[in-house]
């Protein structure tokens, strides 16, 4: 059976998404994944809500939530690239590598070009050897690593090597890079903001995240949280 997905211009009859369905959601800033996943839940009344790839919290943007059979269906959104516009902020780093961290350094002085700028974003296409952030939920021997962060505990992680199909440079106004990235799956655009700084000698934090796409699934299909609500009063009553 085709599990029917649910965007913010198609029609669709409560009977057909009584089973399962996939729902696009635009996630706000300060929700976490599975707040959203939890608020969907509560809405529609069916137990079973996942997601088909995570948002930090200050991130906003894109999510596909799966719900009641629909979870059994993610997997190839999960294996989707993925497009976010990120906003690079040049002049300190963090711990987390955004802009939620603690400052670890700073640099108030410094001369960036948007020529040398374009050259070097655009040297990062292609594969790229990325070391994930220790304040991410990615496992070292069975356990997330910002378990080991919060207790002060460093661990070595291994490169993961990810693709970055595309970057295009849609600013610069110092300190801002505005970027448009288009990214394999498990790219950490925390990772690659600060991995950016280390290159040009100037720390660099992820200040903005926003995804835009994930496969072919566009932003602009998504319900925010409010359209949701009165989407499903509608078709509920």
């Amino acid at each position: 059976m085709k599990i029917p997905i649910l965007k913010k211009d198609n029609v669709l009859l409560k009977d057909s998404l009584e089973t399962g369905f996939l729902v696009l959601v635009n996630k706000p800033a300060g929700w976490t994944s599975f707040d959203v996943c939890r608020k969907i839940r509560n809405i529609v009344h069916i137990k079973k809500v996942g997601h088909a790839g995570t948002l930090d919290p200050f991130a906003t943007g894109l999510m596909i939530l799966g719900v009641g059979k629909g979870t059994k269906t993610m997997s190839d959104f999960l294996q989707s690239s993925k497009v976010y516009d990120a906003v690079i902020q040049f002049g300190f780093s963090t711990d987390t590598y955004d802009i939620t961290g603690q400052k670890i350094a700073e640099k108030s002085e410094f001369i960036l070009e948007q020529d040398l700028l374009c050259r070097h974003i655009k040297s990062t296409i292609g594969a790229y050897d990325q070391i994930p952030p220790m304040y991410s939920a990615k496992k070292v021997n069975g356990k997330a690593l910002y378990k080991y962060a919060r207790n002060g505990i460093e661990v070595e992680r291994k490169p993961v090597t990810v693709q970055i199909f595309d970057v295009n440079l849609k600013s610069w106004e110092k300190p801002l890079l505005n970027l448009r990235m288009h990214v394999s799956k498990g790219t950490y655009i925390r990772s690659y903001a600060h991995d950016l700084g280390e290159s040009l000698k100037v720390p660099a934090v992820l200040k903005e995240l926003k995804r835009i796409a994930i496969g072919d699934m566009k932003i602009e299909e998504s319900f925010t949280i409010e359209e949701f609500i009165e989407f499903w009063k509608k078709i509920a009553a």
